[in-house]
Parts: structure tokens; sequence; C-alpha cells
């Protein structure tokens, strides 16, 4: 037997090679402090859980859910939209639940790329951006986004022989992993360079409603952008139901269909219980959001004054679950979070994981408790003392 050629390209999914090493070390009796990976450790509301459970004992909800999901959750996915973005969605046209807004990815992917198309994809970046893209037989071209440019790629310096190949445009802001924030500004420049060159944009937002200052917007409040872009939304990050896998797509109706198509030949939708959860998470007032946001601005401020104060230059997070931080000059970003894992028990994601342009960065997460991070700085302080200079 011979696999196939797209699963001997795939590389090793660098998530789970990190859960294979913070295993070991437990495993042996570390005590590892984990910041390595986006995984809310704050509960799901009380009011999914509940809905969660009553759903559950319903013997009509054991049977094969809808295809395209309940006609319910569209609502509620309209509701949420409009309440958070002031855009009108088409229930069911314009919306389509997603089993984690990762499937999402591949799935637009292979709906819009042909073998030997083009998809410009930023560097770093979510790695399912590169996998998705090369799957489909396309082929990414990177896009560097540098601390200089506020992380936005500079979309006007791509050669014109490139951009008659390409077909899509991956964007993702709130930014995993930098952290940065784009602007309306950036959105309708986007749209605009889109229209120019026959694109469809895909907007990753699995980080929306992860944010310390202003809320960052959707590209879909730009005039017109559903002519030419859908975007990602997830409930992972948003109401700390990661497990739950639930994610959905809006935006353009007829990639949103053709994701719809595509998903009926190879899953059987979401099971309805789960449903019913998101439906509740998607009813919960704007407080609850801040008052989780006021948990994580306690972690990133301490994050990034320790980092500071460490040597490790990290500019102040805006939104989502991560702090950007420089490692110390001669050192590659791999090395010195292994050295750092360790010496310390602490594991940090070398932003090389992400993309070459991420080298020179550590990518910390923020899902941990503040005394944990406060005994990670403290253990990442004592090893520093003695880190081999190069």
């Amino acid at each position: 037997m011979q696999l196939s050629r797209l699963v001997q390209s795939l590389p090793p999914y660098h998530f789970a090679e990190t859960q294979k090493k913070l295993a070991a070390r437990q495993a042996a009796g570390v005590d590892v402090i984990n910041l390595s990976m986006g995984d809310p450790d704050l509960p799901a509301p009380s009011a999914v859980i509940e809905r969660l459970c009553q759903a559950a004992h319903d013997p009509e909800n054991h049977r094969y859910p809808e295809y395209r999901g309940l006609r319910a959750l569209h609502e509620a996915f309209v509701a949420w939209f409009q309440r958070r973005f002031r855009v009108t969605l088409t229930p069911e046209e314009e919306t389509l639940p997603l089993l984690g807004s990762k499937e999402g990815l591949a799935y637009v992917a292979a709906a819009v790329l042909n073998p030997g198309d083009v998809a410009l994809v930023p560097d770093p970046n979510y790695t399912v951006y590169v996998t998705g893209t090369t799957s489909t037989g396309a082929h990414p071209y990177l896009l560097p986004l540098r601390e200089s440019h506020d992380y936005l790629p500079d979309l006007e310096s791509i050669p014109s022989s490139v951009l008659q190949q390409a077909r899509l445009l991956w964007l993702n802001y709130p930014n995993n992993p930098t952290a940065a924030c784009a602007d309306q500004a950036f959105f309708e420049r986007a749209v605009a360079f889109a229209r120019r060159h026959d694109l469809l944009i895909v907007h990753d937002m699995a980080y929306a409603e992860v944010y310390f200052e202003q809320r960052p917007p959707s590209i879909l409040e730009i005039p017109g952008a559903r002519e030419v872009a859908v975007e990602l939304h997830s409930l992972s990050k948003t109401y700390n139901m990661a497990g739950f896998r639930v994610g959905w797509l809006v935006g353009n109706r007829e990639v949103v269909d053709a994701v719809g198509r595509l998903k009926s030949n190879i899953d059987s939708g979401m099971f309805r219980p789960i449903q019913h959860a998101a439906i509740a998470a998607l009813q919960l007032p704007d407080s609850w959001i801040q008052e989780r946001n006021a948990v994580y601005r306690r972690r990133r401020d301490l994050l990034v004054a320790g980092c500071n104060s460490l040597g490790l230059r990290a500019r102040q997070t805006q939104a989502g679950l991560y702090v950007w931080a420089a490692v110390p000059e001669g050192f590659k970003a791999r090395d010195f979070a292994s050295w750092l894992f360790d010496q310390t028990g602490v594991l940090l994601t070398p932003g090389s994981n992400f993309g070459v342009a991420g080298e020179g960065y550590l990518r910390i997460s923020m899902t941990a408790p503040e005394e944990r991070i406060e005994t990670a700085l403290q253990r990442m302080k004592a090893a520093l003392r003695e880190l081999p200079r190069p």
C-alpha cells in the first residue's frame, strides 16, 4: 500500500507534536506550564451547559441532524452579526454552521482553488492556510507581515505575474500569531484590491470577541464586501467552547452554498444539542464578553510587562489570546524555546512554527491563570541569568 501524495506532503501539525513533547515531560514528573496553545482554560458559560444537557435528553435530537443546521441556529448567527457588526445577513443563504472554523478553511480552499492556482498567504500564518491551499494542488504565495508595517500585508507589492494566477487572499485579524489588528481602512483597501484582481478574500475572524480596547471590525462591514469575501467565526475563543467544535461561515452566498454542498457530501451535520448550546451562547449579553475579557486583560498586562522586563521585547496586545515577543538577539526561535522548556518547564511556541517571517519571535498564550503566569515568568527570569550567549 502507498499513501497519497497529498498525505505524504503534509508536514506534522506542530501542535500535535507539541502535545507529545508536553506529555513526555509530564510523565517524567516535570511541572509543565503550557503557554503554547490558544486553548481557553476558562469554562463555557453555564447557560450553554444547561441548554446542552436539556437538549441531549430529548430523543428527537439523537437522530441525524440537518445537513446545514437548524434554522434557529442560522437565525442566531444573523441576530448576533447584526448586534455585533450592524450587518444584516440572510439566514442559510449567507450563513453556514461549521464543525469548528478550522474545517471551514479547508472547505473554502477546496471550493475555490484548482491545481496550479495561487493563494496569497500571510507569513507568519495559521498553518491551515498553507495546507488548505496545497491540498487542492494550488500554490501559496507568501506575504510577509512585518512589525514595521503593523503586521499588515503589502498588497501592492505582489507581482502582476502572481496576481494573474491568484484566486484567493487569506486574511486573519485579530491575527494569529502576532495579535495585530486591522482597521476598516485596511479592509477597504483589501476589498478594492480583490475587486481589481478578481480574488476571493477569506477572512478568518476566530478571535473577534477577545479584545481589550476597540472592538475589531468585520470585513463585511465594508460596502460591497460580500461580493468578494467570506468570513469565518468560531465559538471556541468567543465563548470558551473550543471542545464543542462550533464555527460558522458568512458572506458571499455562492461560496457559502459551495461549502455547504461539499460538507453535505463529507459529513452529516452538527449534533443538535450542540446547535442548541451554540444558540444559547450567541444570545448571551455583551456583559459576559466584557467580564471574560477583563480576565484576559489582566493576564495580558502581566505577560507584556514580564516579557519586557526579561528583555523579550513585546508589543501591547490589542486583541486575541497571545503576546508576540522577540527572542534574545542571536538566537533562533525554536532553539530558544526548546532551551527554555528544558530549563524551566515553560512551554512557548516558536514564531518560526508559523512561517519564515515568524523567525525571531515567540507566541505566548494567555490561557493560564495569573498565578501560573507569574510562576512561569519567575522561572524564566532565573533561567535567563544562565542563558549561554551565542
